[in-house]
């Protein structure tokens, strides 16, 4: 490791969270643009994905084919992914200053694997605490609205996939989880009204970024 990385401080953790239709992938987008007019470096990832390893065990989770699928394994494959992103991507970026910005997290374990598909709470914090290794965002945005609004809205995008073909039921359970882990740890997350016009949406993402960076800054 070179010497400006023994003595860079150590980087921001930013992920984006959020149902079906919720915006994510617009919203990316323009935090990215955001961050880095910043002079900020930044490491853009996602979930399941980022690495060679992780974008493998997307296919198969996301595969429609794929409806035998158990819910340990699913949980488990989900687990596999993030602890590969994290020791490949995350840690190394945040070790050498850098900043990342990632499209899900644990918390999306929790909400999809936890409240989606039933998988015990303890469960899930024990994998987390053995595959994450301690890292943890330092803000998560949490874009939040209606299961039946995001619904629509993901209608139009094409072939749903394997997660997207679930029920109503199943992504109330969903939603419901996130507002959860929201509420229990307000100083981490930020709720976001995602049936909001982009803009406003785009906004709120930012005002709070701008206020994690203010934080971060001598």
């Amino acid at each position: 490791m070179s010497p400006t990385h023994v003595n860079a401080p150590r980087g921001r953790f930013i992920s984006l969270e959020g149902g079906e239709g919720a915006g994510k992938s617009t919203l990316l987008a323009s935090l990215r643009k955001y961050i880095e007019k910043q002079d900020i470096k930044l490491v853009q990832t996602r979930e399941p994905g980022g690495t060679s390893l992780g974008e493998a065990v997307r296919a198969i989770v996301l595969d429609p084919a794929s409806s035998e699928l158990a819910a340990e394994t699913e949980l488990l494959l989900m687990f596999a992914s993030r602890a590969q992103l994290v020791r490949e991507v995350i840690e190394p970026a945040l070790n050498a200053g850098q900043w990342v910005l990632c499209d899900r997290f644990a918390d999306a374990s929790y909400a999809y694997q936890g409240g989606g598909r039933g998988q015990p709470v303890e469960r899930i914090a024990e994998l987390e605490r053995w595959a994450c290794a301690g890292v943890k965002p330092d803000l998560t945005l949490l874009l939040d609205l209606p299961v039946a609004t995001g619904r629509a809205r993901a209608a139009g995008r094409g072939d749903a996939d394997r997660i997207e073909v679930e029920t109503d039921a199943f992504f109330e359970r969903v939603r419901t989880s996130y507002r959860a882990r929201a509420a229990a740890e307000p100083d981490r997350f930020r709720v976001i009204d995602a049936s909001q016009p982009a803009l406003a949406v785009v906004q709120a993402a930012t005002i709070a970024i701008a206020e994690l960076i203010g934080n971060s800054r001598p």
